[in-house]
């Protein structure tokens, strides 16, 4: 309320409110694939499928990179980082998703969206960092086999994995705390079955000017910068090649690299993907978003254990050594 002498009390506005939510009791509704509600169940087979390829090939694959001795190079501890983020990716959404197409269990209150969000743009951003990181193994072990194994080595990999990690907590760590200072008055109906920070960003009825900002800044940061250093070992890598004599020798080279470039196309495409349609395809149908966000999350965790399973021959031995053991 405000006191005007001539009117006396007057109601303000509800986009000048600046608590008309509490966040400690808020709660945002989740949804689904807007327009196929009452198929939700059939839906969530297809779902169901993807997310036991996700949990169990990226747990195979951690399990043969722990348990096989002959799979403890700097190249397989960087695999092993990757199948940790996408196991970490698929945990984050799996709850929230098949509540939905199960339960119809939409309610999430405010600080678990926030924790999800977070985990979801952290298990992100490690993985554009580890797949950086895979790049820059490709090009020491291609530019400087000889010293491959004392430039990467144990310790110096730990602190790899250690930067990924701190370096993505302190990046997204703001972006989350920021959404806090806002104030939620509008509907409160969420477009995705996860907490997506620019849908929580929309439910404001307060100034966001700071929250996209730094949201533009965390994307730039990770992905664009990651992008570029790939494109740029990518770059170095074709130059080295290309300076081997032996034709048998620079395909023996380039295909070392066959499965992290599948990896680097099923991560960043997808992305790409949810982009455009989030700026140009607004006159698609709701589901056509929801299905792509999902997919966006789910394609990387899927593909990555059937890419290097089928692409790398030591993978495939381990994997098969364990699911046809000799005796059987």
């Amino acid at each position: 309320m405000i006191w005007n002498f001539q009117l006396g009390i007057v109601p303000l506005p509800i986009n000048m409110l600046p608590f008309i939510n509490t966040t400690a009791s808020l709660t945002f509704l989740l949804t689904g694939v807007p327009g196929l509600e009452a198929f939700h169940t059939w839906i969530s087979i297809p779902f169901c499928c993807l997310y036991a390829t996700a949990l169990s090939g990226n747990s195979m694959i951690l399990f043969v990179i722990i348990t096989e001795p002959s799979l403890h190079e700097p190249m397989y501890y960087f695999l092993s980082m990757l199948s940790t983020t996408d196991l970490g990716l698929s945990i984050s959404t799996l709850v929230t998703m098949l509540g939905i197409f199960w339960f119809n269990a939409r309610e999430i209150s405010f600080n678990a969206c926030l924790a999800q969000m977070f985990f979801i743009q952290l298990f992100t951003v490690m993985e554009s960092s580890v797949l950086l990181a895979m790049a820059f193994d490709r090009f020491v072990a291609i530019s400087n086999p000889l010293r491959y194994a004392t430039i990467l080595t144990e310790s110096r990999i730990a602190q790899i994995g250690v930067v990924i990690v701190t370096r993505g907590t302190v990046i997204l760590t703001p972006m989350v705390v920021l959404l806090k200072r806002l104030s939620y008055c509008s509907s409160h109906v969420l477009h995705h079955s996860y907490c997506f920070h620019p849908d929580v960003m929309k439910l404001s009825c307060t100034d966001t000017k700071v929250n996209s900002a730094v949201g533009l800044a965390a994307l730039i940061s990770t992905a664009g910068v990651d992008s570029i250093f790939i494109l740029l070992s990518y770059v170095l890598i074709i130059k080295t090649v290309l300076s081997i004599a032996s034709p048998m020798e620079r395909q023996k080279a380039f295909s070392t690299c066959i499965s992290h470039i599948g990896a680097v196309a099923i991560f960043y495409i997808p992305l790409i993907s949810l982009s455009f349609v989030h700026r140009f395809g607004k006159q698609a149908p709701p589901y056509v978003h929801t299905l792509i966000a999902n997919a966006y999350l789910l394609i990387p965790p899927v593909m990555n254990p059937i890419i290097y399973s089928v692409k790398t021959k030591q993978i495939r031995k381990a994997v098969l050594k364990v699911l046809l053991p000799k005796g059987s």
